[in-house]
């Protein structure tokens, strides 16, 4: 199917509304939409008609042929239709340019005629694809348009040739969406209101829950949640987490949180993060603005001012430009005769306002009342955002008003229905439109009342105590709510009864409470389960302390204190197998009085308490290298072994664990800080109560990894602060804040790039400068795969590297792509091949990304139910493993050995067996 001039005009709005309208689909109709297409369709004739009757008749064509564009005989062809195979475009206008020098072509230039005054991209775009079609089908060059514009028809010149890359790659884009049988995801954006399906996009958004319902949700964000499998707002509102600030940032703002929003939809409540503040100290006087945004004429500013029994509205009218002065005036006068006025308004629209009539006509005397009310106005915006979240879509004043109970006359009352209203008024003059304006902006006032009202009360002091205490049935502290949410949503009913009839229908309950009655198997099930699984209780062998004669802290007589008995449950490695072996201890325990310690308890008992090293060390084996989950790995020892652990005993274990090598963490770190190359990267993980971000150090023979709330560059900083190596990185600018030589990773950028190429495919320059950069990295692996990474054979390469970096300074970039490609190679020149200049220095980072999959399936096994503290104890058993396993060790040989030094114990390892039992 062809992409026509229309369907890439559609594209570039929404990609759903040029997909419906490829398949000759109709919406139920947008009264804007509509208006704008004829203001549109009656400017682009009367420009073309000022055209035509402009230029003698010999000299104008009126729909041309391919062929008649190629003579030389005409300087104005209206209404041109040009195409190719894959493109169409509708020209409005193209004029034929003769060529200055004897010998060369003439030029040919597009014209379109858009009515608006003020120009946007989109309008460019849309001149690039007509000479993008133009140069298709004749093919020559476009390199100048022109766009006639505005009520006083300015003309601009467009630079078309700079718009080929992008209008190709949103060509390539369309193309493909036209040719795919699916429609695209649905995506609701600011374009709705002038769409005549903006109805049926919204109603289809609604009845999936879709994440586009939620206007500040960013592409980028809401693709993120869709990569983490969260596609619907309820599906949202179950992944808020409340965490506590750190210092540094608790006077900054909070940051928006997507999930508190769809939280509060899901409850219909309004959440409340931190304490917000709004202050009212005088008389409210609440504003709302009318405007021409186009025109940058504000024709209607409305007052409400809140008195002690009612409030009383004013409506500043401009009929035009002349009469803006008044309103103005007006508007101070207004403002100067109320008692110590605050100004209230909603979102940076009236803030604009209030700047620049105050740059055009004056603004009061610093020193005067007014000038310090106009100062001080609130935006309650800035009060709600991040910290106010009302169970709406949008924080706009429409939404959050009608949740509130406000109501508006006009029918699809809106700012974009008020444009077309005052359109009408100024050219019909009629009294019941100018009357529908009023009204609208009057009751745009009341819902900014009804909004401040509902602030300040949520605001009080005094009402904190009854949102903690959850007294409040309309709103509910962010903290408080999120404690409450789960995956499996609580049932809840007005109608009497039917909670309890749904606590009786739980399986729990039934087949606990219900079905054994009548069953005996279950019966019997029921008894069982009620009955504590015993640990084994033969012993394999008895070991019995002889009493200690002298303290061996102070060599003084000890006091005997009592006779101890424990039994330490182990398990002991055959040739073949693993078998359980329980040692029963029999020793004496003594006080010394002069050194304050007891003494004679076996260190068997230290630190795993009643369960042997060896157990242990099985245990870590599995929860880190195996990824095993702990309550399996308890329920598989109390099968085989009979050992009786409890709920929560490997995760004590582990925190044991986990503080016992604590310092070969810190010995393994600081080998590395002491060699000559570092890998690092990081990645971010999920806990139960927050998101925080795990750190990765790796050399040829050594990983760290470190658990952070955050991803700022302080920790990097205090971690590698005395490395004097080379660290390898990705491009991620903390790394840069580092004092020492730095090699980024390559292959991250070739990643980049081909994204580069793949996006521009029309670019030739960003090819160019691409595919140079490929031969030169290309000849440098080759001469690693056949030397390795040696400093006296990689060196030859420096005079390529300077090469290639003269050759990209010295070649003119007209392409915004090549140009930021270029930049980038030349700001990172330091970091791209220090691998040439140094031994042993990989190009890429794939140490650190390898080290990175390893936490990832741990980080599976996790599944976000560990706390920060417990993501630590993980990080530093898993040093441990992936230290062992770059360094061709056995991790749970390291571990049953004993030893806390991995470096000692590959030393003294030799050739023993890696299954023998080295006890």
């Amino acid at each position: 199917m062809k992409t026509t001039s229309d369907l890439f005009a559609a594209f570039l709005k929404c990609p759903t509304m040029c997909y419906l309208r490829s398949l000759g689909e109709t919406g139920a109709g947008n009264e804007y939409a509509d208006w704008v297409r004829v203001q549109a369709d009656s400017y682009r004739a009367a420009g073309v008609d000022r055209l035509r009757a402009e230029t003698p008749q010999d000299e104008c064509m009126a729909s041309p042929s391919p062929d008649e564009l190629k003579r030389a005989n005409w300087r104005i062809a209206v209404d041109v239709l040009a195409g190719t195979a894959a493109l169409e475009s509708h020209i409005h206008a193209l004029e034929r340019v003769s060529a200055v020098a004897q010998g060369k072509a003439s030029q040919l230039v597009p014209i379109r005629f858009f009515p608006n005054n003020k120009l946007g991209s989109e309008d460019k775009l849309r001149l690039g694809f007509d000479a993008l079609a133009l140069s298709e089908m004749l093919g020559r060059k476009i390199d100048l348009g022109r766009i006639v514009h505005g009520a006083d028809k300015v003309p601009a010149k467009v630079k078309t040739h700079a718009l080929v890359g992008e209008v190709g790659k949103l060509t390539g884009k369309a193309v493909a969406l036209l040719s795919s049988t699916s429609p695209p995801d649905l995506v609701l954006n600011r374009h709705c209101g002038e769409c005549e399906f903006q109805a049926r996009c919204r109603q289809r958004a609604i009845e999936k829950d879709g994440l586009t319902l939620l206007a500040n949700l960013k592409e980028k964000e809401r693709k993120k949640f869709n990569s983490e499998g969260i596609f619907t707002v309820t599906q949202l509102s179950y992944t808020f987490r409340p965490s506590r600030r750190p210092k540094r940032l608790r006077d900054k703002r909070e940051k928006y949180h997507h999930a508190l929003k769809a939280l509060a939809i899901r409850e219909k409540k309004i959440h409340i993060v931190g304490a917000p503040e709004l202050k009212i100290d005088g008389t409210p006087v609440y504003l709302d603005v009318e405007a021409l945004p186009d025109h940058d004429f504000y024709y209607l500013i409305g007052l409400r001012v809140k008195t002690a029994d009612a409030a009383v509205q004013h409506s500043l009218w401009a009929d035009g430009l002349a009469d803006e002065k008044k309103a103005w005036s007006d508007f101070l006068v207004v403002l100067g005769a109320i008692e110590k006025p605050v100004l209230i308004h909603y979102g940076s629209f009236e803030t604009t306002f209030l700047r620049r009539m105050s740059e055009r006509y004056g603004e009061p005397s610093g020193d005067s009342r007014v000038a310090k009310v106009l100062a001080t106005a609130i935006n309650l915006v800035s009060v709600i955002f991040a910290q106010i979240y009302f169970p709406t879509y949008s924080n706009g004043l429409k939404d959050v008003g009608a949740w509130l109970g406000c109501k508006w006359s006009g029918v699809n009352a809106s700012g974009a229905q008020s444009i077309i209203w005052r359109m009408r008024w100024q050219n019909s003059g009629e009294p019941a439109l100018k009357q529908s304006l009023i009204t609208y902006n009057a009751e745009d006032c009341q819902a900014l009342q009804a909004v401040t009202e509902t602030l300040v009360r949520l605001c009080r002091p005094d009402h904190r105590a009854a949102l903690e205490s959850g007294t409040d049935p309309a709103a509910v502290l962010a903290e408080q709510s999120a404690s409450k949410a789960t995956l499996w949503p609580s049932f809840s009913s007005t109608v009497e009864g039917f909670e309890a009839l749904n606590e009786a229908a739980r399986w729990d309950f039934q087949r606990e409470k219900v079905y054994i009655r009548t069953d005996r198997l279950l019966k019997r099930i029921s008894r069982a389960r009620g009955t504590a699984e015993k640990r084994a209780t033969r012993v394999n062998k008895e070991m019995l302390y002889q009493r200690a004669a002298l303290c061996p802290g102070c060599g003084k007589r000890p006091h005997y204190r009592y006779l101890g008995r424990k039994t330490v449950y182990d398990i002991r490695f055959s040739q073949f197998g693993i078998r359980r072996w329980v040692v029963a201890y029999g020793f004496s325990v003594y006080w010394c009085p002069r050194c304050h310690k007891s003494l004679g308890t076996p260190d068997e008992f230290k630190p795993w308490g009643l369960f042997g090293r060896r157990l242990v060390m099985l245990m870590m084996y599995k929860v880190i290298d195996l990824c095993a989950p702990q309550h399996s790995i308890a329920q598989e020892f109390n099968r085989l072994f009979g050992l009786g652990l409890q709920e929560g005993e490997v995760h004590r274990l582990k925190a044991r664990a986990a503080e016992h090598y604590k310092d070969t963490r810190a010995l393994i770190l600081a080998k590395m800080i002491n060699g000559h190359l570092i890998h690092a990267d990081e990645t971010p993980i999920v806990l139960k109560h927050k998101r925080g971000y795990v750190w990765v150090f790796a050399s040829f023979h050594e990983v760290v990894y470190f658990y952070t709330e955050t991803r700022e560059g302080d920790f990097l900083e205090q971690a590698l602060k005395e490395f004097k190596g080379v660290l390898v990185s990705d491009f991620y600018a903390p790394y840069d804040s580092l004092a020492c030589p730095q090699q980024k990773c390559l292959l991250h950028l070739i990643r980049d790039l081909n994204d580069e190429v793949l996006g521009h495919p029309y670019d030739t320059e960003l090819k160019e400068l691409v595919t140079t950069f490929a031969v030169l990295l290309r000849a440098i692996v080759q001469t690693i795969d056949r030397r390795g990474l040696k400093r006296r054979f990689l060196r030859k390469h420096v005079v390529d590297v300077d090469r290639f970096y003269r050759k990209i300074s010295e070649t003119p970039t007209q392409s915004e792509a090549a140009l930021k490609l270029t930049e980038r190679f030349e700001k990172n020149r330091n970091g791209l091949f220090t691998f040439l200049t140094h031994d042993g220095i990989p190009w890429n980072n794939n140490n650190a990304e390898h080290a990175v999959k390893a936490f990832a399936r741990l980080r599976r096994a996790i599944v976000g139910l560990s706390t920060a503290k417990g993501i630590d104890e993980y990080l530093v058993l898993l040093s441990i493993c992936q230290t062992c396993k770059y360094s061709g060790l056995d991790f749970l040989d390291f571990l049953l050995s004993g030893e806390k030094d991995v470096g000692a114990y590959a030393q003294k390892r030799g050739k023993r067996s890696a299954i023998a039992d080295p006890f």
